[in-house]
C-alpha cells in the first residue's frame, strides 16, 4: 500500500510520480516541452527533466528537508541527485511511460507523465493496471 508523502507523484512523479504498462514509443523527435525543471503540487521537490538519449529521465535537483527526511527513511540517503524518471518513452505528443522512484517508499513503478500545458504536466500511476492510481499536477519552474 502506498502512503501519502511529499514525494509521491511523477511522478507519481512527478514526479511522481507510478505504476502502470509500459507501451514501446514510436520513433520521433522528443517532445521538448516535456524538458524543464518542475516542482511538484507541495513544492518540495524539483526534477530536471532532459533527453537522455532517445528517451527522458529526471533527476533531483532540489529538495526540502522534511523530503530529503522522508526519502531517508525510505532508504533514500542521498536525494538530490537521484534519478525519479527512468527510461520515459514517448508515447505520442507530450506522453511519456517508463519508471517512477519513490525513495520515501524506496519502490520503483511504471508510469506515465503527460504534459497538458507549457506550465503543467500530470504524473500519474496506480500499483496494479489500473488499481490505486493515483496523480499529481506539476508547475514548470521559471
Amino acid at each position: 500500500m502506498l502512503r501519502s508523502s511529499s514525494l509521491y507523484g511523477p511522478v507519481a512523479a512527478m514526479v511522481a510520480l507510478s505504476m502502470m504498462v509500459p507501451v514501446v514509443a514510436q520513433a520521433a523527435k522528443p517532445n521538448v516541452q516535456s524538458f524543464g525543471t518542475w516542482r511538484n503540487p507541495q513544492n518540495s521537490v524539483h526534477v530536471r527533466a532532459q533527453p537522455c538519449g532517445k528517451q527522458m529521465c529526471g533527476v533531483v535537483v532540489w529538495a526540502n528537508d522534511k523530503a530529503k527526511a522522508d526519502a531517508a527513511k525510505g532508504g533514500t540517503n542521498r536525494l538530490v541527485g537521484s534519478a525519479l524518471f527512468q527510461g520515459f518513452v514517448r508515447e505520442s505528443e507530450g506522453v511519456w511511460r517508463g519508471k517512477v522512484f519513490v525513495p520515501d517508499i524506496g519502490k520503483t513503478f511504471s508510469g506515465t507523465i503527460s504534459v497538458l500545458d507549457a506550465d503543467h504536466m500530470e504524473g500519474k500511476g496506480c500499483l496494479l493496471g489500473k488499481v490505486g492510481c493515483k496523480s499529481q499536477i506539476w508547475t514548470r519552474m521559471k
